[in-house]
């Protein structure tokens, strides 16, 4: 295993200094750890990833070191339960070490547990990688967790394992990158080796994986919220999906990437912290924005921070405990011809993020329309516009239509045929029932501006419910 590694990092000793670079100057770092990273450390970074960036050789490297996707050679340690032959839906990893200050492993076990139904708990398996070298620690947590958690281990729901020390990287005398201190980088770089230890025991039990830490609080049904938001989004790409906006929390990946993802973290793994690595990888594969959904479902419960044991209460003020409902924003396009201010482009408000479309001065018959990919049943639709800093900037006037038989005119898609489903009343609209109204899919959902303002046009999100087809 040794001499594994020594191939690895001497092949990727050059290569990785550059494709960092590379990163750095395409994503500019913006992470709520940003303070390690100074403004020269990036202009510095700027500067050698731009003599760097058009060398050949490096390029060539990287192509072929992407496009090997193996999984990685680890003896695995199982200390509680075994995969299932049958593969699963989903499944959540989780990777624990032990505190210095608090231990919220078994809470977070057991709200995964709690907030799932058996039908739920039937798609679905956690893993556990209790990854410190303390083995009486680790021993004695799996007791713990044997004793607490027995059913779900003789049922197959529940997974606990440990890689070896001896399959670890270097974690002495690392880059001291951002000038973070010695103990700071082994923390975060062993951390790193941790998470893609587990992602690569995770890659063939289900078809989608969800990473957790190992001090946070699950909405209830999140699986079925997140099952309905997959169903939704079938046939669209994507890299992640995100389901909380801190750290390591609720990212979806789906399982076919995770042996990549592995190798990835291990590649840069003295570079930087996990949460900016994931973010570089979800680039890298051509997502460029983030798809996140709102309400979050998972919330860091934990008051101590994994490192120093410091105070972390951290928290995620999106989170809602019954976040069932969450729409489902089905894949389309955004069509209008309505002005647009700089780069608040019309997608940001069909995404769930905290962004929005602005426009300036709509007049009488603009429109904003959206087209899905695939028609879709309606049951339930609501748009918001304006905000609480810019309230005049609603839609004083304006109606919603819902339209069928998508056809491309010049450079875009426009439906032939619309039905008028309602009418915005201060600035906001909202309809139910869709389903029983219109007894058809639709592939168009079109806002016509009714009335001419001077006013701008902010709209900030547009929340779609679909009927789901049985399986």
């Amino acid at each position: 295993m040794r001499c594994y590694w020594k191939r690895s990092l001497m092949t990727l000793g050059s290569l990785s200094l550059f494709f960092l670079l590379l990163l750095f100057v395409s994503l500019g770092l913006r992470t709520e750890e940003d303070s390690f990273a100074t403004e020269e450390s990036r202009r510095w970074a700027r500067e050698v990833a731009m003599r760097q960036i058009y060398s050949e050789r490096n390029g060539e490297n990287f192509r072929e070191l992407w496009n090997s996707s193996l999984p990685i050679n680890i003896s695995y340690s199982h200390l509680a339960g075994f995969p299932n032959h049958k593969k699963k839906y989903l499944t959540v990893g989780l990777s624990s070490v032990k505190r210095k200050r608090g231990n919220y492993l078994l809470e977070t076990l057991k709200s995964i547990f709690e907030q799932s139904s058996n039908e739920e708990l039937k798609e679905m398996v956690v893993v556990v990688h209790l990854a410190d070298f303390d083995q009486a620690w680790n021993s004695k947590v799996v007791k713990d967790i044997s004793r607490k958690f027995s059913h779900h281990v003789l049922s197959g729901h529940l997974i606990v394992i440990h890689a070896p020390q001896e399959h670890y990287p270097p974690l002495q005398g690392l880059k001291r990158n951002f000038n973070d201190a010695p103990d700071r980088v082994q923390f975060r770089s062993k951390q790193n080796v941790d998470y893609a230890f587990l992602l690569n025991f995770c890659a063939n039990l289900s078809r989608y994986y969800l990473m957790l830490e190992d001090d946070i609080h699950c909405s209830k049904s999140f699986f079925t919220a997140i099952k309905k938001v997959l169903t939704s989004r079938e046939g669209s790409y994507w890299v992640t999906l995100e389901f909380s906006k801190l750290g390591y929390i609720g990212k979806l990946y789906q399982s076919s990437d995770l042996p990549r993802l592995a190798q990835f973290l291990l590649m840069f793994y003295q570079e930087m912290p996990c949460d900016w690595l994931l973010v570089h990888f979800r680039v890298l594969l051509t997502q460029k924005d983030v798809i996140r959904f709102k309400p979050s479902l998972f919330q860091h419960n934990g008051f101590y921070s994994s490192f120093l044991g410091t105070a972390n209460r951290l928290k995620d003020d999106d989170f809602e405990e019954d976040s069932i409902d969450l729409p489902d924003n089905p894949p389309a396009a955004i069509y209008t011809n309505i002005s647009t201010f700089e780069n608040y482009n019309p997608s940001k408000a069909y995404s769930n993020v905290d962004e929005y479309f602005w426009g300036k001065s709509p007049l009488v018959g603009d429109y904003f329309t959206i087209v899905f990919v695939k028609p879709v049943v309606l049951t339930r639709l609501r748009i918001q516009s304006g905000t609480e800093e810019r309230q005049s900037d609603m839609l004083h006037a304006g109606l919603v239509e819902l339209g069928k038989d998508p056809a491309r005119i010049k450079e875009k898609v426009e439906c032939s045929s619309y039905v008028k489903l309602g009418r915005f009343e201060n600035g906001q609209f909202e309809s139910k029932d869709i389903d029983k109204k219109i007894h058809s899919a639709v592939s168009c959902i079109k806002i016509v501006v009714t009335e001419s303002q001077k006013e701008w046009l902010i709209i900030r999100s547009t929340s779609i419910w679909t009927k789901q087809s049985k399986a």
